[in-house]
């Protein structure tokens, strides 16, 4: 059974083969909210938005990681390096730039500011001079052992559990490599 024989809606998308499932499944969402609604412009109410969901949700997450990162005189960009850091350290910056989905012209001033304030070093990589390779200092080791409460403290304040919040950031992920194949 087709997707168009499941539903009792009309199609007004011709939506081609080689389009991803994340814009057939935006089509679909349009239908659906427009067939709820009985309103053809349900789709463009703010509160019906997945975008204003999602950045509205990051706005407070962000706010949220400001207060607990302020001890640590981390900015989240910071805190995203050092996170990536303290898996591996000495990485060169395409690669923190790749994990990170930022290109280096803005990671560069980043780890500029973060070498000043002597958590990170950049030097040359030695298999390949092209690259710069980044490295913590002793004084961005021991920051991660302050760090270690931040992702309990973000637990807490979502008021979620470990495995919801596990399946929410793994749609997420999922939402964002569809995004990206679009």
């Amino acid at each position: 059974m087709s997707i168009t024989e499941k539903w009792p809606f009309r199609w007004h998308y011709a939506i081609p083969a080689h389009k991803s499932l994340a814009i057939k499944s935006c089509a679909i969402y349009i239908e659906l909210m427009n067939a709820k609604t009985n309103d053809p412009t349900a789709a463009l109410k703010l509160d019906n938005q997945l975008c204003f969901a999602l950045y509205s949700a990051n706005l407070a997450l962000n706010k949220l990681y400001r207060q607990l990162l302020a001890p640590l005189n981390l900015t989240y960009p910071q805190y995203l390096v050092m996170l990536i850091l303290w898996e591996q350290d000495d990485i060169t910056v395409s690669a923190i730039g790749e994990r990170l989905f930022l290109d280096s012209a803005t990671l560069t001033p980043l780890l500029k500011r973060m070498e000043s304030a002597g958590l990170i070093l950049r030097q040359r990589s030695r298999q390949d001079e092209r690259q710069v390779a980044v490295t913590l200092t002793a004084q961005g080791q021991e920051l991660q052992q302050q760090a270690l409460a931040i992702p309990p403290a973000v637990g807490c304040a979502a008021k979620c559990d470990a495995d919801s919040l596990n399946t929410l950031k793994l749609q997420l992920e999922q939402l964002r490599q569809q995004l990206h194949q679009a």
